[in-house]
């Protein structure tokens, strides 16, 4: 699932050979030690789904997953240090689960956006305008999956207290108005309660700004509890997992001089609140 979008293209990351020997290691301790994906699943508390996933070469594999695994399967370190080098390996391609899965351990999380509120600030009525006029079609109960999952998201925000979630939304995706008045100010108003949280930092892109560093379109940046940097962009049908250290630097310091650029929170804060009593 991707962050804006739910085609079936985006279920599933995109396979590497750097995953694909992974997952064929990961099997190998398995069947080692004698037990079926259905057995290994409660003794790592994954789904039997995720399992295969992995060893089929389609799925990041979670820090947690590979820690609890290393006990139950007896690896020796292997893989540990297997998943180490996966996470270093280099243009790694994925599409949006594996961020989402990495978002559920991170320590910090930034992201600019610049064509729609990012999905963990959005209401209900906001995301289902989007589901709801996306293309192709989804059915309803297309709709109503992805709902729950987004909301199941978002539960990120207050669940991990700890968690430092930076924001950078530009002026004129709220003057677009999705979904009309009422929806735009719903989100307006779920957006400043959000920012009021101590763990959520909030700045809004003017729209009038003569210079901008982030004019090659949404960053998100993601730190995990080992201090690694992760990236992901993503394009109409895709996204793109880096793991790049150059490549990460640069959007690191891209989204660094548009923290400066953009209103600080009080301002921020005060043209949203101008926003909601003029809609």
């Amino acid at each position: 699932m991707s962050e804006n979008s739910s085609s079936t293209a985006s279920t599933e990351p995109e396979s590497s050979d750097s995953l694909k020997t992974f997952g064929v290691v990961f099997k190998g301790f398995r069947k080692r030690a004698g037990l079926t994906q259905e057995e290994l699943a409660p003794l790592v508390r994954y789904a039997a789904a995720t399992i295969a996933s992995i060893e089929q070469g389609r799925r990041l594999p979670p820090r947690d997953l590979v820690e609890r695994a290393e006990d139950v399967l007896d690896g020796f370190g292997v893989l540990k240090e297997a998943a180490r080098f996966l996470a270093r390996k280099p243009g790694l391609a994925s599409w949006f689960r594996q961020w989402a899965d990495l978002e559920e351990q991170a320590i910090t999380l930034y992201t600019y956006e610049c064509r729609l509120v990012p999905g963990l600030l959005q209401t209900e009525a906001y995301a289902r305008t989007l589901f709801a006029h996306q293309l192709p079609p989804l059915d309803d109960e297309q709709v109503e999956a992805q709902l729950l999952a987004r909301g199941q998201r978002q539960q990120l925000l207050r669940e991990r207290p700890n968690t430092t979630f930076g924001f950078i939304l530009e002026e004129h995706v709220l003057l677009r108005r999705i979904g009309g008045l009422d929806v735009t100010r719903e989100v307006i108003e779920r957006i400043i309660a959000l920012a009021e949280l101590r763990n959520v930092e909030l700045q809004v892109m003017p729209l009038v700004r003569e210079t901008h560093a982030g004019l090659d379109g949404p960053i998100r940046l993601l730190e995990t509890p080992d201090n690694q940097w992760f990236a992901y962009c993503e394009g109409q049908r895709n996204g793109q997992f880096m793991t790049d250290l150059k490549e990460i630097s640069i959007l690191q310091r891209r989204y660094a001089r548009m923290r400066g650029q953009a209103l600080p929170l009080e301002d921020s804060l005060s043209l949203l609140r101008q926003m909601r009593g003029a809609l």
